[in-house]
């Protein structure tokens, strides 16, 4: 790994393009929250690679005809086939939202289902949450997605990121006119990965890679065992209804989930900022800030932290590195946007970088760019 890169110069080459801002009105019918963002993004949306791409991301795993590709296979047939009764199984308001945003786009209403099942179980993400000597907390996260699918010889890059900038947005989700939380998403996908409560608490989720993994709490969603959660849904109902830092730490903690994941929670007050590793029925681990013994930040990519990450995919040693050199004293916004900014933190599956402070509301977003030379992961 290089140095940490100087954040005046990494601003320049590595950021791609602001992301527009759409308001989700809560007050609305479900089925028509989206329609706005919907029919803006009707191109997009409709572009073949809402869906196809998830296939062959997995496909490429198993190129051969394998297990999990006759289970992909099986998702997407049963999708198509059993629409509206598959839809009808998930919770209420995701699945009205689901049938609102097939209506305005023209898509089949199993494909929207399968692009809000497989998106959430295919990223890999670097999250930290950092205070500084004042007692001031930052989130911020890179959304790396895409590992395997496409390279694209000419333009050296993964397919699957330049498809999903053109649907990348923020979401001020509004009830009574007044922000309830702020998000970076994805059109089309109504869970949520990454957001914000204004003066509340921030959450993002990494994927945390596990045999006992999504695809199984899919399978037994399917045959009717409904007791868990999905995690993208659970992000998206902590950061509507959870009121306090507490409160969603005890939901993120203790909820049943159709997948295991990492969830990077933020606070308004000194030492509230945990990651809280799960399995899909329990809690493994929170960590969490200790100001007294010199834990400042916690951070995140998409291993266990008492594991050593995979050496193809280290973005935690230079991560913890660039923060270090930085210094507590130093951090801020602009300065984490410059760790994450830094090789392989940065690489060519990165999508946006979202920068958040919570006591202050701001939430920044932002597409991003890998110029060579850069790491494809």
């Amino acid at each position: 790994m290089g140095p940490c890169v100087n954040v005046l110069i990494s601003c320049i080459h590595r950021f791609k393009g602001k992301i527009p801002w759409y308001t989700i009105n809560l007050d609305s019918a479900p089925h028509k929250r989206w329609n706005q963002l919907i029919s803006d993004k009707k191109v997009e949306v409709c572009d073949q690679s809402l869906v196809v791409p998830i296939q062959e991301l997995i496909l490429a795993v198993c190129p051969s005809i394998t297990f999990l590709e006759i289970l992909v296979t099986l998702f997407h047939t049963l999708f198509l086939f059993f629409q509206a009764p598959l839809v009808d199984t998930l919770p209420f308001p995701f699945n009205e939202e689901i049938k609102g945003i097939a209506d305005v786009s023209g898509l089949p209403l199993g494909e929207v289902m399968f692009f809000n099942v497989f998106y959430e179980i295919f990223t890999v993400c670097t999250s930290l949450v950092a205070e500084d000597t004042t007692g001031k907390l930052y989130h911020a996260r890179n959304l790396d997605f895409g590992l395997f699918l496409g390279w694209d010889i000419k333009k050296h890059s993964w397919e699957i990121p330049e498809y999903l900038r053109p649907l990348t947005v923020n979401l001020d989700f509004q009830r009574n006119n007044k922000t309830i939380f702020k998000s970076t998403n994805f059109a089309g996908y109504v869970g949520m990965l990454t957001g914000m409560r204004p003066g509340i608490f921030t959450l993002t989720m990494n994927e945390r890679f596990n045999i006992d993994g999504g695809y199984i709490g899919i399978i037994e969603w399917i045959l009717g065992k409904r007791d868990g959660f999905w995690m993208s849904f659970l992000t998206r109902s902590v950061l509507e209804n959870a009121t306090s830092y507490a409160q969603a730490k005890d939901q993120l903690t203790n909820t049943k989930m159709l997948a295991p994941a990492y969830f990077i929670l933020g606070g308004n007050r000194s030492g509230e900022g945990c990651v809280i590793t799960r399995s899909r029925k329990a809690c493994l681990d929170v960590w969490e800030l200790d100001l007294k013994h010199g834990s400042w930040y916690v951070l995140e990519t998409n291993y266990d932290r008492w594991k050593d990450p995979l050496f193809l995919d280290n973005r935690r040693t230079p991560a913890m590195k660039c923060l270090n050199e930085t210094t507590q004293k130093k951090i801020s916004l602009p300065a984490i946007y410059d760790v994450l900014s830094t090789k392989p933190v940065l690489n060519k599956l990165t999508t946006y970088t979202t920068l958040m402070e919570v006591s202050s509301g701001t939430f920044e977003a932002y597409l991003r760019d890998c110029p060579d030379p850069c790491i494809p992961w």
